[in-house]
């Protein structure tokens, strides 16, 4: 079969209000992959409910041909109303074999037709708390992306790019991914277990000042740490008192909060860096080399060392076409 012939069809369904930038961002990787490839190798099809969306009149998905991978494009905050046609026709493409990749708010109608119960989905971390109570069947992370069996899930926002990098890696092989990632100035391409960075004042709400003060003090001091009581001193609280606001809002106490910032720091550096181990243990308030790796290693069960192969890591789930399991730095 020639190449011209043997082409994948990827369906670019917008749901009502979704996001011109999601779809910007998936069309524009796609049709770069077929200059990179040197041949059509994916075909847009885009689709709409109802006939209108942000593109315009765009084909009715109950009209569109057959697709072998769905990309369901919501918006980040927009409600979504229940369809019960399109959530059957959901479950319909999925029985199908259809590889279906949700952005945004596209996971409500997954969630509503239940595919997405008992799996590990994602989305954006001002919806997760919400979600959790009107979908419990769902394995709800705040992960950038999450990866099933058929099914893949993102926040949305720049984690789309994420997502459509980790796929394109599966179907094309990472030097491909390695390349867009370069053409598209995307500076390292992030792996699944990269968590969203959620503000405090989303955890915690703004009636805790002095909470949000005394992390704020962390992470503005993670090169020459501050000790608990002089945490506790600069925000004007005993350490007692300091301790119980951790414990009841962030279920931990300053220590182990702390060290925490420090570790998270320590890998951003790590895989988004060439300073040496030595020079990011010492950047992120580790007095020996010997003490930041026995550090590191309790936490994350891997080394600096073994962490700075970990900058563009991807492993598709077991049913995906193409197992990739490569550590590569982009550098």
């Amino acid at each position: 079969m020639s190449n011209s012939q043997n082409f994948h069809t990827v369906g670019l369904l917008l749901l009502p209000h979704a996001s011109l930038s999601h779809y910007g961002q998936i069309a524009e990787l796609l049709l770069h992959t077929n200059q990179v490839l040197e041949h059509t190798k994916y075909k847009l099809q885009p689709m709409c409910v109802g006939g209108e969306c942000v593109l315009g009149k765009v084909a009715n998905y109950l009209d569109s041909g057959k697709v072998e991978t769905l990309f369901i494009i919501g918006n980040l905050i927009a409600p979504y109303e229940t369809d019960v046609v399109l959530e059957r026709w959901l479950v319909q493409q999925s029985r199908m074999g259809v590889k279906i990749l949700a952005i945004g708010t596209g996971i409500f109608p997954l969630a509503n037709a239940g595919l997405l119960n008992n799996n590990r989905s994602c989305c954006h971390w001002s919806m997760i708390e919400k979600l959790r109570i009107s979908h419990p069947q769902v394995l709800w992370t705040h992960q950038l992306f999450e990866q099933e069996e058929q099914l893949m899930t993102c926040a949305g926002g720049a984690s789309t790019t994420d997502l459509l990098l980790a796929w394109l890696a599966q179907q094309q092989g990472l030097d491909v991914a390695v390349q867009l990632s370069e053409w598209f100035l995307v500076e390292r391409m992030r792996p699944q277990d990269a968590q969203q960075r959620i503000p405090l004042k989303a955890r915690i709400g703004s009636s805790q000042p002095k909470l949000i003060e005394a992390v704020t003090l962390m992470e503005t001091n993670i090169e020459e740490p501050l000790s608990p009581d002089d945490l506790a001193y600069h925000v004007g609280l005993s350490r007692r008192h300091l301790e119980r606001l951790f414990k009841k809002h962030l279920d931990s106490v300053p220590s182990r909060f702390y060290l925490q910032l420090r570790l998270d720091k320590a890998r951003q550096m790590l895989r988004d860096t060439d300073r040496s181990i030595v020079e990011v243990g010492m950047a992120c308030g580790f007095s020996s080399a010997s003490h930041f790796s026995t550090t590191y290693r309790t936490h994350f069960n891997v080394t600096p060392r073994q962490e700075r192969g970990r900058a563009t890591y991807v492993e598709s789930a077991p049913s995906w076409n193409h197992t990739v399991a490569i550590q590569r730095r982009l550098d």
